[in-house]
């Protein structure tokens, strides 16, 4: 988690929202990203999307079930969505997202009886430092 906060970081010092995430098999990263959506002018750039994408590549699949994603925000719909294609092992994230995730807030997708994957969901990890990142941008917004 500490290299998905130091990549949400960097991310706020571009102007992004800070996100980080990093994928791991077998105790080594294997893709790491962070958002990337003003940089890329893509809505769809959240860190978690881009760090699945750079796995399934560096893997040569679709399918990353031995893998296990750490994000430093509670996905969003969509986030959670490309989770469960990608059938992640464990998702290990740091501060909740009341307002737009999508795991233990909102549409609570692997909780639906409909969710054709669950992976291990493991929240609050490093949750302070997080939440501080996300703090410290948005009330930089609005100064």
């Amino acid at each position: 988690m500490q290299q998905a906060i130091a990549l949400a970081s960097e991310a706020a010092s571009r102007g992004e929202v800070p996100v980080g995430a990093v994928i791991v098999q077998g105790g080594v990263v294997i893709a790491r990203s962070a958002n990337k959506m003003r940089a890329l002018n893509d809505p769809t750039a959240h860190a978690e999307l881009l760090a699945i994408r750079a796995a399934c590549q560096a893997l040569g699949s679709s399918v990353l079930a031995d893998c296990d994603l750490y994000v430093t925000l509670e996905p969003c719909p969509m986030c959670a969505g490309a989770i469960a294609w990608a059938q992640l092992r464990r998702l290990y994230y740091a501060a909740p997202d009341p307002r737009r995730g999508a795991i233990d807030h909102g549409c609570r997708l692997f909780a639906s009886t409909d969710a054709f994957h669950r992976p291990e969901v493991i929240a609050g990890l490093e949750e302070a430092a997080a939440r501080q990142l996300l703090q410290q941008f948005f009330q930089g917004l609005r100064d």
